[in-house]
């Protein structure tokens, strides 16, 4: 079936049509025509006032539940969750039970999701089970699919295993990912150490924790080569470290998530487990110090950091509660309040490279890739906005403006009513 955009204005800055609205004919999975005006009668016109187009937008960072976890999400849902909120990309971490560890794991993943309009990319466990004692089958589980190697949201302990990594990564190229945390200064904190956490008696993670951490890991970047990327940073130390390690020639990314830009940690005087995230929400400093960075391309990618988690294991006490929030259906409607619609796309299109996924521009021939959105409305987010299976949203109740209208892969589309 062909469909034709009508009078979409393209928000691409690799295309010559950047910044002009025009009709755009797909058929057979690729963009065939792109002109001011098509005639094609047989072709499905979507026509939607203020109607505006990218390339499709990627996520680095999202987690469902399956297996294990369905009653948080499934793969099916949150695949559509996903291309709704107008994403054609997304990296899937191994957080599940049992973890991603081996080659059928990852067939598993890709199985699943063969049908679904996003592309759905496993993230691999780095060691067995995520327990930082073995490496996992890395290399199978690259042949299976798997684009890097992360033991969600656990720091790499033992400082050999990840030399071997680097090491052995480099034999089949590919990306190794080391949370930014040392345990023992974290000390099983809740949030960010400072004033908020001295004032409300509640046990605080320290910057120091992300330091000491991505510092070692950098060293060891140094001595061995490789790629190495490290996920949701938080602090204004991080940003300078990352900084000073790509002026030397390191292969190194880093990615942040979206509610460390939007909020800080005075959202914990309420003890509200909405905004428990892990990294914790910093001081304001460090909050505008990574806005900063992304302006800059220090910060390679930000990201939902999409962690669904049911009602149980949310809402209780602060202490007990566990950490995350959804966020891809909040995610554009969010980086519009802080930054413009051109950096918003470029943000929501970087990254993909790095893990070896194209990037297709709006060009005449290209494959369709597309993600349809606008940003010319203003809503306050609501429960009715969330389609995930759990509502663990932190920007509940948040002004924005600029919605997914949906998304065009291949020869498949969903758009939303």
């Amino acid at each position: 079936m062909s469909i034709i955009l009508k009078s979409a204005k393209v928000i691409n800055a690799e295309s010559k049509y950047n910044g002009t609205k025009q009709d755009i004919l797909i058929s057979e999975g690729k963009i065939q025509k792109i002109s001011k005006s098509i005639l094609s009668p047989k072709s499905k016109e979507i026509n939607i006032k203020n109607l505006q187009v990218s390339s499709g937008w990627f996520d680095s960072s999202v987690s469902f539940g399956e297996p294990g976890f369905e009653e948080r999400e499934t793969i099916l849902n949150g695949g559509n969750v996903a291309a709704r909120s107008g994403f054609t990309n997304i990296l899937l971490n191994s957080n599940t039970n049992p973890v991603i560890d081996n080659q059928s794991d990852v067939s598993f993943i890709k199985i699943k999701s063969k049908d679904l309009i996003t592309k759905i990319h496993p993230i691999g466990a780095l060691t067995i089970a995520s327990k930082s004692k073995d490496l996992a089958e890395l290399r199978d589980m690259k042949n299976s699919g798997a684009v890097a190697f992360y033991d969600f949201k656990k720091p790499i302990i033992n400082p050999n295993l990840l030399k071997i990594s680097l090491l052995y990564s480099q034999t089949f190229d590919t990306v190794i990912m080391s949370f930014g945390q040392e345990d023992s200064v974290s000390n099983s904190g809740v949030m960010n150490e400072g004033l908020v956490s001295t004032t409300y008696g509640i046990k605080g993670i320290p910057n120091l924790s992300e330091e000491i951490q991505i510092s070692r890991d950098l060293k060891i970047l140094e001595y061995t080569g490789g790629k190495l990327h490290i996920p949701t940073i938080s602090t204004k130390e991080s940003v300078d470290l990352i900084k000073k390690a790509k002026s030397n020639g390191l292969n190194v990314t880093c990615s942040v998530a979206i509610h460390n830009l939007i909020f800080n940690e005075e959202k914990l005087k309420e003890f509200d487990t909405r905004y428990k995230v892990s990294p914790p929400l910093r001081t304001d400093k460090d909050r505008i110090a990574l806005i900063n960075a992304v302006k800059k391309g220090i910060i390679d990618m930000v990201t939902s950091d999409h962690i669904p988690i049911d009602v149980d294991n949310k809402k209780t006490d602060i202490d007990s509660a566990k950490n995350g929030t959804v966020g891809l259906e909040s995610f554009f409607g969010a980086l519009l309040t802080i930054f413009s619609l051109d950096e918003s796309i470029r943000i929501l299109t970087s990254g993909k490279q790095r893990f070896g996924i194209n990037n297709h521009s709006i060009q005449e021939g290209s494959n369709a890739d597309l993600t349809l959105f606008t940003s010319n409305n203003n809503y306050t987010f609501s429960k009715s906005n969330i389609l995930s299976k759990s509502k663990n949203s932190a920007f509940l109740g948040m002004k924005m403006s600029g919605t997914s209208l949906g998304v065009i892969v291949g020869e498949k589309h969903i758009i939303n009513e």
